[in-house]
Formats: structure tokens, C-alpha cells, sequence
């Protein structure tokens, strides 16, 4: 089976090799730390944690980079309005953003650059685009001359006629700086100080970088001339990632990246996620409420990650049933191992314990299929189910109906593949909140309790309800028609 990826530069899907054998150098464009992140961030950097791990269990060693923006419009603007400064606003929410990804189980990256760390390679690259023709000072600020590198708009598929004025992105007073430029098309490299802003020394005065160079500076010193993976949210496509291989390969006069991948957008009960609108979630509310990780993550891979993706109520609590499920089977040894006669479920996992080839051949041909986590999902369903079906023939019966060698592989396989998408059930070591001297009508009392939770789709509170009389030896069956039946083990 051979890796396909689509690659927004070709726009059409294409066999994956690396530029070395089994050595992978990915970048991915980090966040712009002014607010607290959302669930666009949430699915863009679980995707990426998801490709990373996929292709870590194919046996590639990936050197994966992901940077900070730490100086930009935004940043400035919320120090004034907290009366803060940039460095302590970039602080705070790096740190948030950090906290964040630790709750979804997005493994950190091998290095963040920060703009602000590699202001001397920035103003390298933009003083020998301007020696080759590429660049030119105007008023403090210096600009990329558009139209002096043949290829530009490759990526985007735009072509220059069709462009408007203010390709630089996301500088607010493009429209004020108009007259600096030859060409309206031309995007800042440079920009002039103002009074009350950050501001380093340079050849052309005072200033700071535009925000495209800043990339091109941090891939060029983290990760060389030419990358595999170059990915980020569609909405990078332009002008961000267009100006990037302008910069980039003018310098070089060397692809930027082989593979340029990117992420679908997610909304909101069918609208684009906005303050004005009201449905901004970070992913800290959401989680606050609580909502398991695993079951936003979960969500997320329930979409193929170039296809757009809606957050609603229905979808989010279809993600939490679905990671019950698969949870339900994680946690098959944990429940049944002793009655099994298996080894602690630890010591199971790291033994060499052979893996259900089939399983692992569909699983592999999904993911190999541009990343399909949904038909990769499925896999693990049915694994999750046969698991759950064996659990009530012990409950039932004492006994399992599955050879026991048999049964061990589908628990691994399932543990071992819901890791490849980074699916991890994670123990709560709190002291249960159910009585040790449980009677009967204790247990009737939680269990009623466990059903109203449900009914108010409340499902956390119902889970941990299950999960302490778990905890305690009680095993809960649920029947159609809301009928829950417990049996002591």
C-alpha cells in the first residue's frame, strides 16, 4: 500500500515519498498568540497530530516545527486594550495554547520558533531579496515586487490580473501605505516603526518583519531550503502561503516544499464562527462544560480533513457516544483481564503481541487514502463492538465465546490503532464518589440518576456514574427503551 496525499500545489492527490528515505521535515504554520484558541484550532492542529503520529507508526522519522507568532497587528492591539505589552500577551497565550493542546492529546512539536527569536535571519533574507531584484525599500518599509517572480499565484491557481490591492494580508493600514508601493500588488517585508510599537534596528531604519517573511525566515532556519510537508488551514492558501514560495524560492531558487497540505474550515450550525455572530467557542469553554477530549477530538476525525466540518449540538454528542464506545473497548482488559487471566493490561500491551492483520490492512488502507480517518474509525468501531459483545458473554454467560488468543489481538489492535489517532483514555485517579458498602438500592438509585443525566444529554456526568461503578464491580447493560440492567462481578 503506497500513501496518497493531495497536494494543494498539483491539486490533484499524488504517491507520498520523501525528499530522504523514512526522514520526514514537516512545518506547520502555528498561531498568531493574541487570543485563546478555538475549535478552527482544535481541528487544524489535531489533523496535523494525527498525519505527524500516522505516519511515525509507518516508520518515518518527522522532525515536525510549528511556530509562534508572536509579533503582528493583533498582538499590539490587545496589549493596548489590557494595557499589557506584546511580550506579556504573547506569553500568556502561548502558555494557553499549550494547556489547550495537553487536553486534546496534540503531542508538542520538536521546536516553536518564535518571529520575535529570528529577527537577524529575517532581516538576512529580506536584505538579499532586495541584493537579487526581489525587494525595495520605500519609506522605512521595504516590499516584495510581486511581479518579479514569475511563478507567483502557482498555489492559489490566481493569476495576477485577476488580484486586487492588499495581497499583503492582515495589515491594517495597507490602504495608508498604498503610495509606498511600485505595484499595489507588492507586499510588506519590512515595516517602518510606528510610535508606541516594537521595533528593532535595520539597513532601512526602525521597524519590524511582515508577517509572511517571518515563516520563510523560521522554515529556512529550522528545517533547510526544501521541505516534505508544508501544511496550515485553507485559509492560508492566499496571500500567506503564495507569498511564502515567492519569498522562499527566490531566495533559494528551490521548491519551498515538495507537499503542501491544508485543512477544511469548521462552522457553526452551518455559519462561519465569529465574535459578531456569537458563536465563538474556544476550546477551553468547551472543554469547561465539560465535553471529554477525546470526544472533540473524536469529532474532528469524523471528517476526512479537507472536507469542511459542522459543529452542532447532534454532532458533538454523536462524538461523545461513538468515543464511549471505543473507550468501552480500551478499557475491555481493565474490566475483564483478571477474569481472563491476563497479565496486567501494561504489561500486555508492551509483550509482542501480535496485531489482527485484516484490521490493521483496512485501517492502514483508509489512512493511506488521504488521510481517511472516518473510514479509519470504522475500524476501530468494530473492533469496540466485537469487544463489547464478548464483555456481555462474560457478564451473562462467565465465559468468553472468542478464543482467548484471538481476543487479546483485537484488544491490542484496537489500543494500538486508536493511539495512531492520538485516542487515549485517560484514568481518573480522583476518589469515587460512590459508596464502597453498595447495596442494591444504592445502585438503583445511581443507575436512575445515570439515566436522568442521559436524558438531559448531560453525558458526562453519566459517564463518570458508569465509570465509578465500574470502579466498584458493577457492570451496567443498556437495553433498548431506556432500560439499564447492573450485575455485580
Amino acid at each position: 500500500m503506497t500513501l496518497k496525499l493531495y497536494n494543494s500545489l498539483t491539486r490533484q492527490e499524488e504517491n507520498f515519498e520523501s525528499l530522504e528515505p523514512y526522514k520526514i521535515k514537516m512545518y506547520i504554520c502555528g498561531v498568531t498568540v493574541y487570543d485563546y484558541c478555538h475549535l478552527g484550532h482544535a481541528r487544524s492542529y489535531i489533523v496535523w497530530d494525527t498525519i505527524r503520529r500516522y505516519l511515525m507508526w509507518q516508520g518515518y522519522q518527522v522532525r515536525y516545527v510549528q511556530n509562534f507568532t508572536d509579533i503582528d497587528d493583533k498582538i499590539i492591539n490587545r496589549a493596548r486594550e489590557t494595557g499589557s505589552s506584546m511580550d506579556l500577551v504573547s506569553k500568556r497565550f502561548t502558555q494557553a495554547y499549550f494547556e489547550d493542546m495537553k487536553r486534546l492529546n496534540v503531542l508538542e512539536a520538536d521546536e516553536y520558533p518564535r518571529a520575535t527569536h529570528k529577527i537577524n535571519e529575517i532581516k538576512y533574507l529580506i536584505h538579499d531579496l532586495e541584493k537579487k531584484g526581489f525587494a525595495y525599500p520605500s519609506g522605512g518599509d521595504v516590499y516584495y515586487r510581486v511581479r518579479e517572480f514569475s511563478e507567483y499565484g502557482k498555489l492559489s491557481g490566481r493569476r495576477l490580473e485577476e488580484m486586487q490591492a492588499g495581497a499583503s494580508g492582515r495589515v491594517e493600514s495597507e490602504d495608508l501605505e498604498i503610495a509606498k508601493k511600485k505595484d499595489p500588488l507588492d507586499f510588506a517585508l519590512w515595516k517602518a516603526a510606528k510610535t508606541g510599537e516594537p521595533a528593532w534596528d535595520s539597513p532601512w531604519g526602525k521597524g519590524r518583519p511582515g508577517w509572511h517573511i517571518e515563516c520563510s525566515a523560521m522554515v529556512q532556519d529550522s528545517l533547510g531550503e526544501t521541505i516534505d510537508i508544508h501544511g496550515g488551514g485553507a485559509d492560508l492558501i492566499f496571500p500567506h502561503h503564495e507569498n511564502e514560495i515567492a519569498q522562499s524560492e527566490a531566495f533559494t531558487g528551490k521548491p519551498l516544499a515538495k507537499y503542501w497540505l491544508h485543512n477544511g474550515f469548521v462552522t457553526i450550525n452551518g455559519e462561519k464562527m465569529s465574535k459578531s455572530l456569537g458563536n465563538f467557542t474556544t476550546i477551553r469553554d468547551l472543554l469547561d462544560k465539560p465535553i471529554d477530549p477525546m470526544a472533540v477530538r473524536m469529532f474532528v476525525l469524523t471528517a476526512q480533513y479537507r472536507k469542511p466540518i459542522d459543529f452542532t449540538e447532534k454532532a458533538i454528542a454523536s462524538a461523545e457516544n461513538g468515543w464511549n464506545t471505543i473507550k468501552e473497548g480500551i478499557l475491555f482488559a481493565d474490566q475483564y483481564g483478571s477474569q481472563l487471566g491476563w497479565e496486567a493490561p501494561e504489561k500486555t500491551l508492551s509483550e509482542q503481541t501480535k496485531l489482527l492483520t485484516f484490521q490493521v490492512e483496512k485501517f492502514q488502507k483508509a489512512m493511506d487514502d488521504d488521510i481517511n480517518t472516518p473510514g479509519a474509525l470504522a475500524v476501530l468501531f468494530e473492533l469496540a463492538k466485537d469487544l463489547r459483545r464478548e464483555g456481555n458473554f462474560l457478564v451473562h454467560e462467565g465465559k468468553n465465546k472468542t478464543p482467548l488468543e484471538e481476543l487479546q489481538k483485537q484488544w491490542v489492535t484496537l489500543v494500538k490503532l486508536s493511539q495512531v489517532l492520538g485516542l487515549q483514555v485517560k484514568i481518573d485517579k480522583q476518589v469515587s464518589s460512590v459508596p464502597k458498602d453498595l447495596t442494591d438500592a444504592k445502585i438503583e438509585f445511581l443507575v436512575q440518576q445515570r439515566l436522568k443525566a442521559k436524558k438531559t444529554k448531560n453525558y458526562s456526568e453519566a459517564d463518570r456514574i458508569r465509570n465509578d461503578l465500574q470502579n466498584q464491580g458493577i457492570k451496567l447493560i443498556d437495553k433498548p427503551n431506556e432500560i439499564t440492567h447492573w450485575h455485580r462481578n
